[in-house]
């Protein structure tokens, strides 16, 4: 395998974790693949979970020695908590933007509520569910929640239950806000989790109630609302109160903890 630098060099030698992680690529539309890794858990899995990072969400997943590795957005909030995902009993996949999103325009200006994505994410869910036979859980991050919450509209393999954080509710121009879209046919029990002192001008925390009062059909709605942690990034990246820098399990826990109930 050809290296185009150094830094992605080390991204494959210290990308150690845990758990053992598998790349699984599927065949999803004509000459489009969609690649994520797949985690299993020791204990015996409670659900699997679909991690949306947010975006251009292309992650450039591939493998060296057999193993795979991320290329990009390693430090997204998701991508970097998947080990404790898999603590928690959890099946996880970390999904990748397809093989025809790998560039620009990446996941940006509509892809992300596309039926193309729609269909990719399907085949992933009936993927898993052949699998294990568990419910599987859609889970977002800042432009991860216009995935997920697509998803949980528009999905024709009937997943289990929804997940936000850091939830887009202010536009931007690269995709269509969670608020925008039309979220009373959700009937997934939802979970709405922002950080109190998140600072992304396109996720403020105080659009977590906005969406939990759009979800009028949904079994269950919860906001939860956190504190404390580290921001020593950018408002809107991973290192950051919108990353839940520092509190990543606390976060985790209390999500594995609203999908064991529900």
């Amino acid at each position: 395998m050809k290296y185009k630098n150094l830094l992605t060099l080390c991204l494959v030698i210290f990308s150690i974790n845990i758990y053992a992680e598998e790349l699984v690529i599927l065949k999803t539309r004509p000459d489009v693949e969609q690649r994520f890794i797949l985690i299993k858990p020791e204990k015996p899995a409670i659900a699997s979970v679909i991690l949306f990072a947010g975006g251009r969400g292309a992650l450039a997943l591939d493998t060296s020695f057999g193993s795979p590795y991320i290329g990009k957005q390693e430090n997204n909030f998701l991508v970097r908590s998947r080990d404790i995902f898999a603590e928690q009993g959890l099946v996880v996949a970390v999904v990748d933007a397809a093989s025809d999103r790998q560039e620009k325009p990446w996941m940006f200006y509509g892809f992300r509520d596309s039926d193309e994505h729609v269909t990719d994410i399907d085949h992933v869910i009936s993927y898993l569910k052949k699998q294990n036979n568990l419910p599987v859980w859609l889970v977002g991050t800042s432009r991860g929640t216009e995935s997920a919450a697509t998803i949980a509209i528009d999905s024709k393999q009937k997943p289990h239950g929804l997940i936000l954080t850091s939830s887009m509710t202010e536009e931007n121009g690269k995709g269509t806000a969670v608020t925008e879209m039309e979220l009373e046919k959700i009937t997934l029990p939802t979970l709405i989790a922002s950080h109190e002192n998140d600072g992304c001008h396109v996720t403020p925390p105080e659009g977590a109630e906005e969406i939990a009062g759009m979800l009028t059909k949904a079994k269950k709605v919860e906001v939860k609302m956190f504190s404390g942690g580290d921001e020593t990034g950018r408002a809107c990246k991973g290192s950051s109160y919108h990353g839940f820098q520092d509190i990543e399990e606390d976060v985790v826990k209390y999500i594995s903890k609203f999908i064991r109930e529900n």
